[in-house]
């Protein structure tokens, strides 16, 4: 199917003998890969316009970071519509496309396309009378969904299409400040969940460990992006905050503190660090086994929840998006042994 298989990516390309040249997909680079401003190509090269560009300076930065996992089975657009190209670019992008060997199926297929964006049906010329006053839109998949074979990256069918500029299209997926918020949203990057524990890794049956996470990793992180073409001039900015903690202590063999397992954020603080002396109180963040793992060690699990909103051009306060996740194991011995020094 012409729609669901064209690919161009901004380097040297290969395209199949029955691609159509304005079938929806057409941009094949990442989110990661879109340049901040737009650049032309030569004969071999995909001549592109685009202005979405990611500002990552507040981003989590630590070396283990990691992209957030939504907390439910919603994702961020695989696919989106921006603008690209202005008529004389997309010239150059048609003839590009088109420049293979004739094979069964070309034919029709170029004339369709021919018809559609030089013959006046519905546009003539390469919208060249319209230079200057509005864009041809395309898709643009996100480069790792496609590779991992996401049917998502090819929702984005719909042949590439002449906007005015200033105008949003009414194309699902084209380029809005909640799209750029979404957007925003996949490049999130939390930092590692490794609670500390007092008793550190080596604890005792029936003896409560005290579990916190170091306050400096989990401040706020968020990612803007924006877009600056085709008339539009929009922005968002995507925040994730952490809001609480939860731990798998690894066996059933064991209680949590509090019981659900899920420890508040209370004043910025996940947790409460343990202090000499507090060794009979009960952790307001821990676990206590009730059973040695003998030989082998328990798998404990922090995972902390963030809430993550966005803020942009045209909304007023916070807009809400699906919560994220993030965590990690660490491995715990649990001895018989009752008494310990901390």
């Amino acid at each position: 199917m012409l729609a669901a298989t064209l690919s161009t990516t901004f380097v040297l390309i290969s395209i199949s003998p029955a691609y159509g040249a304005g079938r929806g997909g057409g941009g094949g680079a990442s989110a990661g890969q879109i340049p901040a401003k737009a650049s032309g190509g030569s004969a071999k090269q995909s001549i592109y316009a685009t202005a979405i560009h990611f500002d990552e300076s507040k981003n989590g930065a630590n070396k283990l970071a990691a992209p957030v996992t939504p907390a439910t089975d919603w994702t961020p657009p695989a696919c989106w519509y921006e603008p690209k190209w202005s008529p004389a670019q997309f010239k150059v992008e048609f003839q590009r496309r088109w420049n293979i060997p004739t094979a069964s199926g070309v034919g029709e297929a170029h004339a369709m396309d021919e018809a559609r964006y030089i013959k006046g049906s519905p546009y003539k010329d390469f919208n060249k009378s319209q230079a200057g006053k509005g864009m041809w839109w395309d898709a643009v998949r996100d480069k790792t969904r496609e590779k991992a074979g996401d049917a998502a990256a090819f929702d984005c069918d719909t042949a590439t299409f002449w906007v005015k500029n200033g105008v949003t299209p009414k194309v699902k997926n084209a380029v809005t400040p909640e799209v750029l918020a979404k957007l925003a949203y996949h490049r999130i990057k939390l930092p590692d969940t490794k609670a500390t524990l007092a008793p550190a890794n080596n604890t005792k049956v029936n003896l409560p460990t005290w579990a916190w996470l170091d306050k400096a990793n989990f401040n706020p992180v968020s990612v803007t992006a924006a877009l600056n073409a085709g008339g539009l001039n929009i922005h968002a900015t995507t925040t994730a905050e952490p809001t609480s903690l939860k731990l798998d202590p690894g066996t059933e063999d064991a209680i949590t503190f509090p019981s659900s397992g899920q420890c508040p954020i209370v004043h910025g603080q996940v947790g409460e660090p343990y202090v000499k002396g507090n060794a009979d109180e009960t952790p307001p963040c821990g676990v206590e086994y009730l059973r040695s793992s003998g030989d082998g060690v328990y798998k404990l699990r922090a995972t902390v929840t963030w809430k993550i909103h966005w803020t942009g051009t045209g909304v007023t306060g916070d807009q809400p998006l699906p919560d994220g996740e993030f965590g990690g194991t660490q491995d715990v011995t649990v001895q018989e042994i009752q008494a310990i020094d901390r």
